[in-house]
């Protein structure tokens, strides 16, 4: 019987995912063990993973989903809420209406299509200052509303999804009673992990036109950032066929390369976390540049 809808690859990013759940219950269980320079070391891995999960494997996920049977997509959609610490289910619907906007600018309402866009928050056509997209985005979501648009359309998912979070909410709650202390030394941590998918996004896009699909999105082409990240670096060719496959992505590259450079596609030489070292963004942003 066929388990994986795609690749034999997709084994990688399931596991992946496993590992990083297993990681997070050592977070707690070990706590008391170690010493606290050691938690903190382990705190900030733990922060840089919610961003790649975000960013690579619960991704991924939602374009491709990774198995062929209904059941465990939804399974492996649980596990990755744990995993990340919010349900993939209302993150794909976020998500996907981030691919149906783009990082679009607002209209003559101040509206968005795309309740990620860097263009949501910021001034005169301009994108949002990067220090508050990265702090502030984490406290936008609405959940109440991401349910109800759900729930229009697709009643079970909006229930799946309200199930992910109380169960979230409940193994958070075992935590507690099992440590409190660890609980509470690693929630900033995770306040900073979904701060760092933030600054992710962020540079995804800093640059890019909203106006051109070929260059919706900026790409980075690092080699062992897009391994690491299964092939996140290549987010222009992401964002304009978006139901490549990820080990796909480096072909498409290939096949549309001479068409991104004539649309001027944005690429930085760091990944995108690092986006404010690539000197490719020192320059002013001109949001109606071509």
């Amino acid at each position: 019987m066929k388990i994986l809808a795609y690749t034999k690859w997709d084994i990688v990013p399931v596991l992946a995912a496993v590992a990083h759940f297993a990681f997070n219950i050592y977070l707690i269980v070990g706590f008391e063990s170690r010493p606290l320079w050691l938690s903190a070391a382990l705190g900030a891995i733990y922060a840089i993973s919610i961003s790649w999960n975000i960013n690579s494997i619960s991704h991924n996920f939602i374009h491709t989903p990774y198995f062929t049977k209904r059941w465990m997509n939804y399974g492996f959609s649980l596990l990755e809420s744990l995993a990340i610490g919010f349900s993939q289910t209302y993150y794909h619907w976020v998500h996907m209406r981030h691919h149906s906007g783009n990082s679009d600018r607002p209209d003559a309402d101040g509206n968005t299509i795309d309740p990620l866009s860097i263009y949501k928050h910021g001034k005169n056509g301009q994108p949002e200052n990067v220090f508050s997209y990265t702090f502030l985005s984490f406290f936008r979501d609405d959940i109440g509303d991401i349910h109800r648009a759900i729930a229009k359309r697709r009643p079970f998912d909006a229930n799946w999804g309200r199930m992910e979070l109380f169960i979230f909410i409940a193994v958070v709650a075992i935590a507690l009673l099992y440590d409190w202390k660890a609980v509470l030394f690693f929630v900033p941590f995770y306040y900073i992990g979904n701060c760092l998918s933030s600054l992710n996004g962020y540079y995804e896009h800093l640059h890019g036109d909203p106006d051109e699909p070929i260059a919706w999105g900026v790409s980075s082409y690092k080699r062992f950032y897009n391994w690491l990240w299964f092939q996140n670096g290549y987010h222009a060719e992401h964002h304009y066929r978006p139901k490549t496959h990820w080990t796909e992505l480096q072909a498409l590259h290939e096949r549309i390369k001479d068409e991104q450079q004539a649309a001027g596609t944005h690429v930085i030489s760091t990944c995108h976390a690092l986006g404010f070292m690539a000197p490719e963004n020192w320059r002013d942003v001109n949001p109606h540049e071509a």
